[in-house]
C-alpha cells in the first residue's frame, strides 16, 4: 500500500517506466464502452502479480501481450483507498496511457456472517472501494460469498447475501461500476447454492465470475452446471493454468463459444514459475488454442 508520505515517490515509479508506451484504448467500461469482442485473456495478480509494483505490473502485461488485468488488494502495486485523490488519477493515467485495460479491483469482501457488525463493515468497505474503481477508471469490483455457517439456516443466510448484493449493486450501478461475484467458499462454490443466491438478487449490476472450481463437476456434471448460472454471466472469469490437470479447459471453452461469451478470461495462477513473464506467455498461447478449438465448433 502506497504511504502517505510517499506520493512523489509513486508519482516517480509510475511515470518512469511510461515514456515510449504506446497510446492504447480506454479502460474497458462496462455500460459506456463497446463490449469485448470474444473472449480474450488477462491476469489476476494473484501470485505471479503479487510482488510487482505498478509499472512492474503493466510493463510485465505488455510483454506478454496479456492486456487486461484484475488488481488483487494486500499486493506490491498498492492500489488502495488509501491513496488520494490525486494519486487515484495518476493510476488512472497509467493505464489510459498502456494498452493494458484495469478491469478493476478483486477484493475479499463476503456476507454471510452472522454478526449484524461484521456484514455492515463488508458492506460499507465494498462501497468504498468501489468508488475506487470508478475514480482508477476501472470497471468493477470483485467480491465472493465465502460460507453458509452451520449455526444458521442455509436459506437465512442466502437470502442475506442476496441482500446484501442487492444493496451494493444498487450502489455500483449509479458509478457506472460492476459488481462481480466470485464462485468461491465453502458451500457458496456450489451451484446450486449459488444459483439460490442469484435467485433473490434483483440488481442488474451484480454478475457471476465463474471460478473452475472442482465443485463445477460434481452431478450433474460441467455442462449443467454451467447452465444453471449462466444466465448472470458477467464480463469476468477466473482460470487457473490451462495445462495443469484436473479441470476441463477445452469443454468449458466450447460451452463459453456456444454462448457467444463477450469477456475475460483472467488467470489466478497458483504455481510458482521460476520466470512468471514466460509463464504468462505460455498460457497465452494455451488459452489461444482453446479458444480457436472452441471457436471451430461453433
Amino acid at each position: 500500500m502506497f504511504e502517505s508520505n510517499s506520493r512523489r515517490d509513486f508519482i516517480k515509479s509510475s511515470f518512469a517506466a511510461s515514456l515510449g508506451l504506446a497510446a492504447g484504448s480506454l479502460p474497458f467500461q462496462a455500460f459506456t464502452a463497446a463490449p469485448v469482442q470474444g473472449m480474450q485473456f488477462g491476469l489476476v495478480t494473484y501470485l505471479w502479480g503479487r510482488d510487482w509494483d505498478l509499472p512492474t505490473l503493466i510493463s510485465n502485461c505488455e510483454k506478454t501481450g496479456v492486456l487486461g488485468v484484475e488488481l488483487r488488494t494486500q499486493h506490491a502495486h498498492g492500489v488502495e483507498t488509501s491513496l488520494s485523490s490525486q494519486q487515484r488519477m495518476e493510476v488512472k493515467k497509467r493505464f489510459e496511457d498502456s494498452p493494458v485495460t484495469c478491469l478493476g479491483y478483486g477484493s475479499n469482501f463476503e456476507y454471510h456472517s452472522p454478526d449484524p457488525k461484521v456484514l455492515a463493515k463488508n458492506i460499507q468497505e465494498t462501497k468504498e472501494y468501489i468508488q475506487l474503481c470508478k475514480d482508477i477508471g476501472a470497471s468493477g469490483i470483485k467480491v465472493k460469498p465465502n460460507d453458509l455457517p452451520a449455526e444458521v439456516p442455509k436459506e437465512k443466510t442466502i437470502a442475506q447475501i442476496a441482500r446484501s448484493f442487492n444493496e451494493i449493486g444498487d450502489y455500483a450501478g449509479d458509478l457506472g461500476q460492476l459488481v462481480r461475484v466470485e464462485v468461491h467458499g465453502h458451500l457458496t462454490q456450489e451451484l446450486p447454492n449459488m444459483k439460490a443466491i442469484f435467485d433473490q438478487v434483483e440488481s442488474p449490476h451484480v454478475k457471476i465470475c465463474w471460478n473452475c472450481n472442482q465443485e463445477d463437476l460434481l452431478p450433474q456434471g460441467l455442462e449443467a452446471n454451467f447452465n444453471s448460472v449462466k444466465k448472470w454471466f458477467g464480463d469476468t472469469v477466473h482460470v487457473r493454468e490451462f495445462n495443469e490437470e484436473g479441470y476441463p479447459y477445452q469443454e468449458l471453452f466450447n460451452l463459453f463459444a456456444k454462448m457467444n461469451y463477450q469477456g475475460w478470461i483472467l488467470m489466478e495462477a497458483r504455481t510458482e514459475p521460476a520466470d512468471r513473464v514466460a509463464a504468462l506467455r505460455e498460457q497465452l498461447n494455451l488459452f489461444n488454442s482453446l479458444k480457436a478449438n472452441a471457436l471451430g465448433i461453433v
